[in-house]
């Protein structure tokens, strides 16, 4: 089951209000979608956007009980500029983002995103991403070993990026990479006894090729410049990250607002969830939020 991470205090950051008009950048299972919905009532309006169109759909039958006026728009959130004039909407007063994979796209999208299934290498978000569409099997099948070295050590932060890259070099000359299991697996292969640690060796890879894949830190540089120009005066930008990465770009992106006089830090420091929520939801143990507030 999805459970949204830290949800109590993202709806409490937003500061909505009865009438309000809020963006859900990254919908996933409705959690906080449903929350803001309930926040704004009846007189607000939401708009929810995912790249995955069958999350969306299933969202819509979960969210069709909600009180305010919902549009769910199949799009990343670097485009949300482009979404919201298509609404003939010209300000919103929040916007939040849950930065990174859900559990559902991690345990049912089918795409091979996890290293414990054995699914099409694609790591897209997309649900329906065509002959044409850059997948994961492109980079560890056609692309040189220093640049995949390159995408493990920079987006996955792995210290044994050239080995790995080295192995899927040696490994695809005898057979192309085609699953998820088959990439684990040779990756499982470099660790003496077969890596039965608590993280799973292939866990930085395959979060690399993910990030590589979409694009992510690009579309997430994209997306807080969009969002924020999209904020009333007064309005906050609600941002949860769980990897350094992501977190980095997020903290940079709000203390440069900050010095420009743009906008109020309300979080000096990032909010983690609570010893409750870490007992209730591990997968929560690695989320920072943070929230700014525009002038």
């Amino acid at each position: 089951m999805h459970i949204p991470v830290l949800l109590h205090e993202v709806i409490e950051g937003m500061q909505l209000h009865k009438g309000a008009t809020a963006v859900d950048a990254t919908v996933g299972g409705g959690g906080y979608t449903r929350a803001i919905a309930e926040a704004v009532q009846k007189e607000g309006t939401v708009i929810g956007l995912d790249q995955d169109g069958g999350t969306l759909e299933d969202a819509r039958k979960k969210l069709s009980d909600v009180p305010a006026t919902l549009h769910l728009v199949r799009e990343n959130f670097r485009r949300v500029d482009e979404v919201l004039q298509t609404l003939h909407l010209t300000s919103i007063d929040a916007i939040a983002y849950d930065i990174g994979l859900s559990s559902l796209q991690l345990e049912e999208s089918g795409r091979g995103f996890s290293f414990l299934r054995d699914e099409p290498l694609l790591m897209t978000f997309s649900n329906t991403p065509e002959t044409s569409s850059f997948t994961a099997k492109d980079i560890v099948n056609g692309w040189d070993e220093e640049d995949i070295a390159n995408v493990i050590f920079g987006y996955g932060e792995e210290q044994h990026a050239r080995r790995i890259a080295a192995s899927i070099v040696e490994a695809r000359r005898e057979k192309p990479f085609e699953t998820s299991k088959e990439l684990a697996d040779c990756i499982q292969a470099l660790v003496p006894g077969g890596g039965r640690g608590p993280i799973h060796p292939a866990t930085k890879t395959f979060q690399a090729l993910r990030i590589a894949v979409n694009d992510e830190l690009n579309a997430l540089k994209e997306g807080l410049e969009k969002g924020f120009g999209a904020l009333t005066s007064g309005g906050r930008m609600v941002v949860v990250s769980f990897h350094s990465l992501e977190d980095r770009i997020v903290k940079n992106f709000f203390r440069d607002k900050a010095k420009e006089g743009l906008a109020t830090l309300i979080t000096k420091k990032p909010m983690t969830p609570t010893r409750q929520e870490l007992h209730d939801n591990p997968r929560s143990r690695s989320a920072k939020l943070r929230i700014l507030e525009k002038l």
